[in-house]
């Protein structure tokens, strides 16, 4: 994946299978809202949780869909406090992708 992308950075303590869970969780709902081809077709994530780096792209409506959707999940699960999330340009995949 490059191009224009939204990057998580997630604090120690957060576990990293719940944020792969919540990314997942949010994949779902971003298919719901914009139906299963477009999900296929425009969305692209990944999570690496060695690095606690997650990065989705930013390129389609689907794909901020989904960022906006993740970042939502992220603050009620795990608080503001608990990741940051910046806008990258160009961005590369993690080196272990969840999807």
């Amino acid at each position: 994946m490059t191009g224009p992308a939204y990057r998580y950075t997630f604090a120690a303590h957060v576990p990293a299978e719940e944020v792969g869970l919540t990314l997942a969780l949010a994949a779902v709902a971003a298919e719901s809202l914009r139906g299963e081809a477009a999900a296929r077709l425009d969305l692209a994530y990944a999570f690496d949780p060695a690095a606690r780096v997650a990065v989705i792209a930013a390129g389609t409506r689907a794909g901020r869909d989904l960022a906006k959707l993740f970042t939502g999940f992220l603050r009620r699960e795990f608080g503001e406090e608990s990741f940051t999330v910046e806008w990258v340009a160009h961005a590369a995949r993690p080196s272990e992708p969840a999807a």
